[in-house]
């Protein structure tokens, strides 16, 4: 599996980018593909202190409701 970073959609783009693996390492790109040993080997270094974790943090769709 395969896991899409989009800096475009992340919500706290802006806010957290100063301090997010992908920034440090790449600049911030406008989108990312990592697979699964790609991403658990950035947690590898983010808990190690080595680089700082992503902060990517993908909007949620609101819950459709249904009118009475």
């Amino acid at each position: 599996m395969t896991t899409t970073i989009d800096c475009d959609t992340c919500v706290v783009r802006g806010l957290s980018c100063h301090d997010c693996v992908v920034t440090v390492l790449l600049g911030p790109p406008p989108e990312l593909r990592v697979d699964d040993d790609e991403l658990r080997a950035l947690g590898a270094l983010a808990e190690g202190g080595l680089v700082p974790p992503l902060r990517l943090v993908r909007p949620v769709a609101a819950p459709h409701v249904e009118s009475a």
